[in-house]
């Protein structure tokens, strides 16, 4: 019987091998699965048809591959822009469960009937999306709520797609200039750990629970909390908010609603989350967005969140600042330090091209959209050979997302002005320090303060003994000495046989009874063995040069 595995793992080949040659990988320059000019319209923005087709390859193939091709939209720095703008639009509405198994979940997730725990349960769901689908429901307290449940076998289906995924991922990884470029194996880490916390409704509860708290001083957002009572890893009861989402509001629509009190709060609450608290919603797209009927913003959709560490925020706030400035000079100073260059990475054609990019978007005035600038910056970094961390594609998406919804609910936003308006809050924020930080500067400041004088007095005491020494480790100094010593064994097997050949030159003008061919037969004897020598020598050099060769190429990949 064929295992399911296997099976899975041809259907992937057969995805790769069918883009594997297209402008997929050419617009990230990865020049061994270049594509012929035929394949695509243009290599650097994509072909719109095939990453239609490919986005869609990926819906048929199941939730784990179409959570990865959402994930994939945000890595503008691996793919082209016609991909990510095709990923984006996944769609992940599926057929729903019959109401009968998603009965069966709910009651053995809570240990109750569903007439003992709800007094109405839509038998109809909501929503039918690949991991779950939700139903509307109303608690035996009156309390209304839509109730998520996971699609039963979705936990095996996804383990069994990440094995696969794994495995490729490895020997792309140890067997390709692209996995060594772009680390298909870190990227895969990244998924697994989304992909867990959305498989996890316990995670979204308290993500929900989070995000209450960081928009509870802002009166025109809201996020629906969970009843943590009836929530486990595979249910998710959560409180029901009526309203219709801003992509279904027209522009007549919103001619009778005070957009920008909602718009402002908006881009304040979500600059505090990821400047100040190091928490980011990376899918905050129109869609996610509910307009209540007593003129409030729902949160909703919170399965998909990152935490961005504070050297990151204070990196952010910087690049930010540069950004409202228009200083691209400083802006690519700060995305080298925030990345990791690899090979064929160009620092100045990198900074040229990001002051040009910086300053055609400040050109546009109070029509500069952050979002899109910072999605340019990743596309150049990929581009350039810089690798930037996977939380700032996600933020320049979530940024990318706000400026989508914003700019729905009031065209005359300008997102880089609420940036420079906020800017003392902004840089108080990368300026702060936690208690625990406090505290542990202390201690370090104590036992530097302790330790001080002794250390000096050991160094003063060395350099007046002459015994004071200072190492650097500046080169590799054993392999430059194993390079030396082959030298140096190379040139002393080289004189050796140089001399053996001159000396039997010599003696072939001395007389013998010995002779070979009417040579004298030590002479001849000689030559032989000068002979055997340098073949010997010659196979030994190029063995000895082909292992170095490939142990180099185990550990640096190739070279270009």
């Amino acid at each position: 019987m064929r295992n399911p595995l296997d099976s899975r793992y041809m259907d992937l080949v057969r995805l790769l091998r069918r883009y594997g040659r297209s402008d997929l990988v050419s617009g990230a320059q990865l020049d061994e699965f270049a594509a012929d000019d035929a394949d695509a319209d243009d290599p650097v923005t994509g072909d719109q048809s095939t990453a239609e087709r490919f986005a869609a390859d990926l819906e048929r193939m199941g939730p784990t591959f179409i959570k990865l091709g959402q994930l994939l939209s945000t890595r503008f720095d691996l793919l082209p822009p016609a991909y990510t703008t095709a990923l984006t639009r996944l769609q992940d509405d599926v057929e729903p469960i019959p109401f009968a198994e998603a009965r069966e979940v709910v009651e053995a997730e809570l240990g109750a009937t569903i007439g003992e725990r709800f007094s109405d349960f839509s038998m109809d769901p909501l929503a039918s999306a690949s991991i779950g689908q939700v139903h509307a429901a109303t608690l035996r307290n009156g309390h209304e709520v839509v109730v998520k449940v996971q699609r039963p076998g979705i936990r095996e289906t996804v383990r069994e797609d990440m094995e696969v995924l794994a495995r490729l991922a490895t020997v792309a990884d140890a067997r390709t200039e692209a996995g060594r470029r772009f680390g298909f194996g870190q990227l895969l880490t990244q998924f697994r750990r989304s992909l867990a916390g959305e498989l996890d409704y316990r995670r979204e509860a308290k993500n929900l629970v989070t995000f209450g708290e960081l928009t509870a001083d802002y009166e025109h957002l809201v996020v629906p909390q969970p009843v943590m009572e009836y929530t486990t890893s595979n249910l998710l009861v959560m409180d029901r908010i009526e309203g219709r989402k801003i992509t279904d509001i027209g522009r007549f629509g919103l001619t009778d609603i005070d957009a920008r009190p909602i718009v402002e709060e908006l881009f304040r609450a979500y600059l505090r989350m990821i400047l100040d608290q190091g928490v980011l919603h990376a899918d905050p797209h129109p869609g996610n967005l509910l307009l209540t009927d007593d003129g409030r913003l729902a949160l909703l959709d919170l399965g998909m969140t990152a935490s961005v560490s504070p050297r990151l925020q204070d990196e952010v706030v910087k690049l930010l600042l540069s950004i409202s400035d228009g200083d691209g000079e400083e802006t690519a100073v700060i995305l080298a330090a925030m990345g990791h260059p690899v090979e064929g990475y160009d620092a100045a054609a990198f900074r040229d091209d990001v002051s040009h990019l910086v300053s055609e978007a400040v050109a546009s005035g109070a029509d500069l959209e952050v979002g899109t600038t910072l999605v340019g910056l990743s596309r150049l970094s990929g581009i350039h050979g810089l690798r930037p961390p996977a939380e700032m594609s996600m933020i320049g998406k979530a940024m990318l997302n706000l400026d989508q919804a914003t700019s729905h609910l009031d065209p005359t936003f300008a997102p880089a002005q609420c940036i420079r308006d906020n800017v003392s809050e902004i840089f108080a924020s990368g300026l702060k320090t936690s208690p625990g930080g406090l505290l542990s500067a202390a201690i370090e400041a104590k036992d530097f303060t302790a330790q001080l004088p002794r250390r000096a007095n050991r160094i003063l005491d060395a350099m007046a003994d002459g015994e004071f020494r200072l190492r650097v480790d500046a080169i590799d100094e054993q392999r430059l000495h194993l390079v030396l010593q082959r030298v140096a064994n190379r040139l002393t097997l080289g004189l050796v046989i140089a001399a053996t050949l001159i000396g039997a030159a010599f003696m072939m003008r001395v007389p013998s009874s010995w002779t070979v061919l009417g040579y004298p037969g030590i002479a001849i004897l000689f030559f032989l063995l000068a002979a055997v020598a340098g073949i010997a020598l010659a196979v030994w050099i190029i063995t000895t040069d082909r292992k170095v060769a490939r142990a180099d190429l185990h550990r640096h990949g190739p070279s270009r």
